[in-house]
């Protein structure tokens, strides 16, 4: 078994808390990955020494867990730059023009389709993130849907159903036949490929009632349910990703106080997504109230070719402190454990003992610079599974 010992830590984000301290600080610390696994973390002075252990100075850089990225549409054909030029432009965001990446996307062989994948692929783990999400929702037929999912699932194990993106075209006045598809055939073809259900549950895509005969089918094939919800306005996403015991509903840019209580009430993590805003200048949502309330939020990237062109984790950290009302180490967190708690998940978004080593070293001493130098490349290095890519 590979041993890897990791010293001359400056700041190192274990995301186990400690003295009142959520992320876990520790100053000049030492990590040892054998395998797949964190072995030890602490000290450097009380770091364990052993023969054939590689030994990696961080030199006092700091180092986090991976970027667990909980929300992403990275399997698709084409692009819309022109649609980003018109809202730059002033033409306001809508949920249709997803039907043009539909077309595209059937159009795109299974090649191609691929080849963008591992491109994004790579773009994430350059960038510190080593898990995340893909959700199908640009073919909407029974066959393109599970084509998406099965190549999905050659990039991670995270993958969403999301037939109900929107109405396609072909099905605009029998909206009742689409619910039907999507509940049966379809779902069918993609679950032994997924691992998640979601469904868009907005003004232009599906009701609240919709939404919850979609999310039931997918439960009773064994599916976890997701929501994406309260994104163009109020809404009763939240209410029913609540009710229906959702891992996490996203977006939440529009809320009540109704909607903030119930997911404080409940275990469904908030997922923030501040690329979106950013790319159609909508209104940030308000994270401090969310913190405050004692909801559990997570920050993802949402990397999508019509509202979020980004897979840059590091850009959502800064966002959400400067527009959002985190603090750094908030939004760190939020991008770590809380996208691990988004996706269910206790092996990723923290360093201890057991879990899997996936880290990044940072070229700065510490990780307040993700949000002080933003757009600046400080990704050092990234460990996967331990192995340093």
């Amino acid at each position: 078994m590979t041993a890897t010992l990791i010293t001359g830590i400056g700041e190192l984000t274990t995301n186990v808390a400690r003295d009142g301290d959520a992320l876990g600080t520790l100053r000049d610390a030492a990590v040892l990955l054998e395998g797949d696994r964190i072995a030890w973390v602490g000290p450097a002075s009380d770091a364990p020494l052993a023969g054939g252990v590689r030994t990696v100075d961080a030199g006092g850089r700091a180092v986090i867990p991976g970027f667990v990225d909980s929300h992403t549409h990275l399997v698709f054909g084409g692009d819309r730059t022109d649609e980003f030029e018109a809202r730059m432009m002033g033409t306001p965001y809508a949920a249709g023009g997803i039907r043009r990446t539909v077309a595209a996307t059937r159009a795109a062989s299974d090649e191609e389709l691929r080849a963008r994948l591992k491109g994004f692929t790579r773009e994430l783990h350059a960038q510190g993130t080593t898990t995340f999400e893909v959700k199908t929702g640009y073919g909407l037929t029974v066959a393109d849907e599970a084509r998406l999912a099965r190549i999905a699932a050659e990039a991670t194990s995270e993958v969403t159903y999301l037939g109900a993106h929107v109405v396609p075209a072909e099905y605009a006045d029998r909206r009742e036949e689409y619910v039907d598809l999507v509940c049966d055939e379809m779902l069918r073809a993609c679950a032994p490929h997924v691992r998640w259900i979601d469904v868009f549950c907005e003004r232009g895509a599906f009701t609240p009632e919709e939404s919850r005969r979609i999310l039931a089918a997918g439960v009773a094939h064994g599916l976890l349910p997701r929501v994406h919800g309260n994104q163009l306005g109020p809404g009763g996403g939240v209410q029913l990703a609540v009710a229906m015991g959702a891992a996490s509903v996203d977006h939440c840019t529009y809320l009540s106080d109704e909607d903030v209580a119930a997911l404080a009430a409940g275990d469904t993590v908030a997922t923030l997504l501040p690329g979106v805003e950013f790319s159609t200048r909508q209104p940030y949502p308000d994270a401090r109230r969310l913190l405050d309330a004692g909801v559990t939020v997570a920050l993802a990237s949402d990397c999508n070719p019509g509202s979020s062109f980004t897979s840059s984790m590091p850009l959502m950290i800064a966002l959400a402190v400067r527009e959002m009302g985190l603090t750094p180490a908030e939004a760190v967190w939020a991008a770590t454990a809380g996208g691990a708690r988004a996706l269910r998940r206790t092996d990723v978004g923290a360093l201890a003992p057991g879990t899997r080593a996936d880290l990044v070293m940072l070229d700065a001493p510490t990780r307040v610079h993700l949000a002080y130098r933003p757009g600046v490349p400080l990704v050092h290095g990234v460990w996967l599974g331990g192995d340093r890519l």
